[in-house]
This record gives C-alpha cells, structure tokens and sequence, in this order.
C-alpha cells in the first residue's frame, strides 16, 4: 500500500517556500499531490491553468512522484478522491498555526483516516507568503529571493501586461 500526501494551495505565484515544503514533504510519502486551488477571495494574478503550468513546471525540477492536480472542492473530498492519507501543510509563524490547527480540527472531523502533517518552513524561507510577494512586484520591488527566476520573470511580465504596477516613491 503506497502512501499518498496531499499539498494544496493556491500558488499564485509559487514561491521558494512552497517549493520547499513541496520536496520536504515528497520525501515523507511515496506520491505527493500538489493540489492547486481556486480561491476567489484571494484575487489571483494568475489564471488555474497558468498556475498549473507554472506548479508543474517547478516541481519537474524536484523528481520523484509528484503530481500536480486542479481542484475546486472540500479538501477532504480531492483527498479521498485522490487516495491521501495525509495533509501535508508548511508553516511560517504562529499565525499560521492557529488558522492550521483549526483547519486541522475541523478536517479531522470531516474524515478521521486523513492526518495533517505541519512542516516549518526554513528559516530563511518563512517570511515569503505569495500575498506579499505579488505587492512587491505590483511596486516594482525586486522577487527574486522570494521565487524562481522563471517565475521572476512571469511575474514582472503579468504586472507589465495588465498596467497593474505602480513605481515606489
């Protein structure tokens, strides 16, 4: 019987955090789904299957058995879809925490037989939170610590295209 974890999120864009917690926690299952996410209330930059391209592109650089797979659901529902018997979830700071344990909570009700695994992000890593990371580039800032430099230039190309970047004073 394989182990099969599932890493969801919204990944707009993916950042050196992600990909962090991505190969960490590949190694802590024989197949990790990279689960992306629609999530409206969180403005996305990009599109689900630019995201997708995106995500599947990174993580081909990682090896091993990670799939990327588009979802709209209850995560409890992608992870039974998907055959998961554990959460993987990275954390940055005790913020974090406290929403991800009651996530935790409430999933654990939803179905017993699924565990959540936390990951802490590397300490180098923790600060980054895509949030963040596309303010900076809408004011111009420099990402390049915070993500890929093929995602560097995704983002600089999308605040370019859309008119959306506005030059710090």
């Amino acid at each position: 019987m394989s182990r099969i974890g599932v890493y969801p999120g919204t990944f707009d864009p993916i950042t050196l955090g992600h990909m962090d917690i991505i190969r960490r926690g590949a190694k802590l299952v024989d197949r990790l789904v990279v689960g992306v996410t629609t999530n409206a209330s969180k403005s996305p930059m990009f599109s689900l299957d630019e995201r997708m391209a995106t995500v599947r592109r990174e993580v081909a650089t990682i090896g091993g058995a990670i799939d990327v797979v588009p979802f709209d659901s209850l995560l409890m529902d992608f992870a039974t879809r998907e055959g998961a018997s554990m959460i993987v979830r990275g954390l940055r700071a005790v913020a974090d925490f406290e929403y991800e344990y009651q996530m935790a909570g409430m999933n654990q009700q939803l179905n017993r037989h699924v565990e959540t695994v936390f990951l802490m992000a590397d300490v180098a890593l923790q600060p980054i939170a895509s949030r963040l990371v596309k303010e900076i580039a809408l004011f111009g800032g420099d990402v390049s610590k915070f993500v890929t430099p093929s995602v560097c230039a995704e983002l600089v190309a999308r605040v370019t295209e859309t008119g959306r970047g506005r030059r710090a004073d």
